[in-house]
């Protein structure tokens, strides 16, 4: 008997960014299964059925009402550019009251940018970690003095309620729910159709400050796929440097304005991400797989894996395989990046 679809039911309210509404669609919709079964059902509901008007030039016609919150599993809600009094005050209006009602206890909560006022107003992200777009966190921290505001992350992670920054972040937010769910294998092959990053972690700051490099400048995208072939290795920053034919300095320089993290910091996230998916798919050895992502050792794996998931390698494993059916020596050139010797 295959298990019965996890329903997402976005909540469309007047004012709402397209982009945004499309997010969970595009991202919860391309996740599948066995055979190709989708993994999730996801459905719009208004405050009322019918148009819901945009901040562009159109309309959305939406079927449901409210009443369909009821039947969530999951309930995200967009971004609003018309949010009232819950953006003025911090006040739910009458109606918008009226339809959280219908949300089951136990629904897992989600919010995507200044969503997150409604959840905040209805008293959901009361001493609770969450974000919103960096130029509202000021304004949504003294609005919600209750709530645990970061606005320097990409999106946090409650249990059952979780939020994002803007836009994009929302696209990151529901690719990590996706593999919370279902495991790296799953989330990866969303993010492949999507034709975006597969993993982005929640605490990457927005840099919101961070000039974009001059295109003639932006080149360290032959180096960073060098890598993802080496991870196995010991990686020198002289040898990334060599990948684009510039000297350390400014291949550091030209790295941390492209990724906004040093390239050691990156590549440690990139043998973490391939740790997960060694943990989530085989039965290897923790050693194998510390020999396998570059860090050496066991004791470097957990010290790594522990940092960046909260978790140990084994309690890692443990969740995932039970939620789901299924080196070189050193050169010259000094210590390596992103390993066991560098951290």
């Amino acid at each position: 008997m295959e298990p019965r679809t996890h329903r997402v039911v976005v909540l469309a309210l007047a004012g709402l960014l397209p982009f945004e509404l499309g997010i969970p669609h595009r991202i919860f919709g391309r996740a599948k299964g066995p055979a190709g079964r989708p993994l999730y059902e996801i459905l719009t509901c208004g405050l009322s059925a019918g148009p819901v008007p945009t901040d562009a030039d159109f309309a959305i016609d939406v079927e449901h009402g409210p009443e369909l919150l009821a039947t969530a599993d999951t309930v995200v809600v967009p971004a609003s550019y018309e949010l009232g009094p819950v953006y003025e005050h911090g006040r739910l209006t009458d109606e918008l009251a009226a339809a959280l009602t219908h949300i089951r206890p136990g629904t897992r909560l989600v919010s995507i940018c200044t969503g997150g006022y409604v959840l905040a107003a209805a008293g959901y992200l009361d001493g609770r970690r969450a974000t919103t777009h960096w130029a509202s966190a000021t304004h949504f921290q003294g609005l919600f003095p209750r709530v645990l505001v970061d606005p320097d992350v990409l999106y946090t992670d409650e249990g059952d309620v979780l939020t994002s920054a803007g836009v994009a972040a929302g696209i990151d937010l529901c690719l990590h729910i996706v593999r919370r769910d279902h495991g790296a294998a799953v989330a990866n092959e969303v993010a492949r159709r999507t034709v975006v990053p597969p993993h982005r972690d929640g605490g990457q700051a927005q840099f919101t400050e961070r000039p974009v490099p001059e295109p003639q400048l932006a080149s360290t995208t032959s180096a960073r796929a060098w890598v993802l072939e080496r991870l196995h290795e010991p990686i020198r920053l002289s040898d990334l440097a060599r990948q684009e034919a510039v000297s350390v300095r400014t291949f550091t320089r030209r790295f941390r304005e492209e990724a906004g993290v040093s390239p050691g910091e990156w590549i440690v996230a990139q043998r973490v991400e391939r740790a997960r998916r060694l943990l989530e798919r085989t039965e290897l050895p923790m050693e194998q797989v510390a020999r396998e992502t570059g860090f050496g050792t066991a004791q470097s794996l957990r010290k790594h894996v522990r940092a960046a998931l909260g978790v140990s390698p084994t309690a890692y494993r443990r969740t995932f395989r039970a939620g789901t059916d299924s080196g070189s020596p050193p050169s010259s050139d000094g210590p390596s990046v992103g390993g066991a010797s560098a951290h």
